[in-house]
Order: structure tokens, then C-alpha cells, then sequence
């Protein structure tokens, strides 16, 4: 596994790890906690040592479970994890960026890690209640008290970025960012080349659609979130089957997978884009680690790029109220 720089020379391996579903999302958790840790560790040593996890995870109980498979890799390892939620009662009550709260959710998270020091602090959502000035200045005091090492931002918009950026520098900034959702190309990227920050997309594989595993006729459970993304209601999944049907047929072409063609087309966009699959299997964290080895050719790439123009995308990435807080 080969590495990449995100913003401010950090350093990570090229494809990360999201361990959110390992306690929350897509279907039954799983049963045995050391079969999760047991992944997590496998990951490392396949050299994917850049880790993502979030106190609203279980909430609390991701944190806990990368902090244990990561105490005798401690140095191999680059944490992110994330601030910005009011959790009450083990639920989101609307966000809570604070300065006071950012404190409290680092002094938690750092525990929970068992870590003397979070590589990578995101703010998990933009705060219209908090100015992004305030947000980025409480960081830049925890980077300085040496509970923090960079700073980074979580579904923000150009401006918010550029704002933040100017009081502390931003690592990365981490939005949805794949073959049928690309929405951060029009404005987000092309700032985060003007100011040096890299760039970390989440359900790289579009929450699970380009593994080539979700079907027609597939259905989800009331409480896995694929179960509130309108792309995956029955009606929009069939129409979107075009979508995978065809990467399907190029990765078979280019002796990938699908996974791999859809990482590999990620990773040739810029060389600080750093994608960050989730998953509970062994196998899969070999086949994402794959992609780095996928070469595609400039037609394969402008066939990609053209993906959604020709086919289409039927569905929003969010429920409206997810929308309604994301670009702010």
C-alpha cells in the first residue's frame, strides 16, 4: 500500500478504513466484538492505517472499538475522528459546535481512543448556530495544547472551507464523493487545490451500490440507513441498475471488480484524495487495497466521467433533512 498527503504533510495510507458500519447502519451489528477488531487489525497489516470513526458511532462504541485495535499499533495508525453533534439519550438532537462542547467531545474522544492525541478532528457537520471562525479557533487551541494534530471539516461548503482555512489551516475536508455522487466537483475541489487541503470521500462505493452486490429486488432493514436513502427505494434502485450494470462490464474488461473500478477512478482524480470504504470483511479489505493496482486508461477514465450524464441518477444521497445539511 503505497501513500498519500493530505493537507499540512499528513501522510496516510492511499485507501483508508471507515469503520462506522463495523457498529452502526447497515444491518445487524455485529455479534462478536473481537471479530470487528480482528478486521481492523487485519487492515493494518495489509497496510490501510488510516482509520475513520466518529463519537456519534453507536454512538460512543466505534470510538471504543478502534481504540482497542489500535493499543499495540498505536504509532502505525492515523485516527480521525469527529465532533459536532448534540447527543442526547444515545440520539442527534441537531448539531453542537460550542467551543465548550468541541472540548468536552475531545477530552471524551481521546479517552475512549486511549490515544494522547487525535490525529484528525472533523467537524462532523457545519454549525449554522456557531460561526466556522470560532470552530476553527477552538481547534487550532486544542492542536496547540497537544490534544489535536490537524484539523479537518465534514460535508462543508467552498466558503465555510475558505473561512475556516483562513483562521487555521484544514487537513482535509471529508464529503460523499463517488461515481453517482458528485457534487463536490463544481466548487469544493477546485478550492481545495487553490488552498493545499486534501480531500477524504465517504461511501466511496455509494454505501455499498458499487460493490455490484445491491440488486433490484434487494430491501433493507427499518434501521440501516440504506433504508432512508431515497436511491435505494425500490423504484430508484431498479432505474440505477444501468449505473452498475456497466462499471460491471468494464471492471470484468480490466480484470477488477467493481469496488476497484469505482476506487481506482476516485484515486485518479487528484493526488490528495484519499477514499475511505467501509467494511466487516477481511476479503473486502484486500479487494479495496486492490484498487491501487487497477490501472484504467484515459478512455476508461472519460467513459467514467460521463457515467451519470448518460444514465442518469434516480434518488437524492439524503433523506431532506440530510440534505438540508450538507454545502453549508
Amino acid at each position: 500500500m503505497h501513500t498519500r498527503r493530505l493537507g499540512q504533510g499528513l501522510e496516510v495510507s492511499a485507501i483508508g478504513l471507515g469503520a462506522m458500519g463495523m457498529s452502526m447502519s447497515y444491518g445487524p451489528n455485529p455479534g462478536d466484538r473481537s471479530d470487528m477488531i480482528g478486521v481492523l487489525r487485519y487492515a493494518i497489516e495489509q497496510g490501510i492505517t488510516f482509520i475513520d470513526t466518529a463519537e456519534v458511532y453507536g454512538p460512543y462504541e466505534n470510538e471504543e472499538l478502534v481504540g482497542d485495535a489500535i493499543a499495540p499499533v498505536r504509532d502505525q495508525v492515523v485516527v480521525a475522528t469527529k465532533f459536532g453533534w448534540n447527543i442526547v439519550e444515545g440520539r442527534m438532537q441537531g448539531t453542537n459546535s460550542r467551543p465548550e462542547q468541541i472540548r468536552r467531545v475531545a477530552d471524551a474522544s481521546l479517552a475512549r481512543l486511549g490515544v494522547d492525541s487525535i490525529d484528525l478532528f472533523y467537524q462532523h457537520r457545519v454549525d449554522p448556530a456557531v460561526p466556522i471562525e470560532d470552530v476553527a479557533g477552538t481547534v487550532g487551541e486544542l492542536v496547540g495544547e497537544g490534544k489535536v494534530k490537524h484539523f479537518g471539516l465534514s460535508e462543508a461548503g467552498a466558503s465555510t472551507i475558505r473561512r475556516a482555512h483562513a483562521v487555521f489551516p484544514v487537513t482535509a475536508v471529508q464529503s460523499e464523493y463517488s461515481l453517482w455522487t458528485r457534487d463536490p466537483e463544481a466548487e469544493v475541489l477546485p478550492a481545495l487545490v487553490e488552498l493545499g487541503i486534501g480531500f477524504v470521500p465517504f461511501s466511496p462505493l455509494g454505501k455499498g451500490f458499487f460493490t455490484g452486490t445491491v440488486s433490484a429486488d434487494s430491501s433493507f432493514a427499518p434501521g440501516e440507513i440504506r433504508a432512508r436513502v431515497p436511491r435505494f427505494e425500490a423504484e430508484n434502485l431498479a432505474a440505477n441498475q444501468a449505473l452498475i450494470d456497466h462499471v460491471r462490464a468494464l471492471a470484468e474488461a480490466r480484470g477488477g471488480t467493481p469496488a476497484q473500478v469505482a476506487l481506482a477512478w476516485l484515486l485518479a482524480q487528484h493526488p490528495f484524495i484519499v477514499p475511505i470504504p467501509g467494511t466487516r470483511r477481511r476479503e473486502r479489505i484486500d479487494e479495496n487495497a486492490g484498487a491501487t493496482a487497477l490501472a484504467l486508461s484515459a478512455d476508461d477514465m472519460a467513459d467514467l466521467d460521463r457515467l451519470v450524464e448518460r444514465f442518469g441518477i434516480a434518488g437524492e444521497r439524503y433523506d431532506e433533512s440530510g440534505m438540508r445539511m450538507v454545502g453549508l
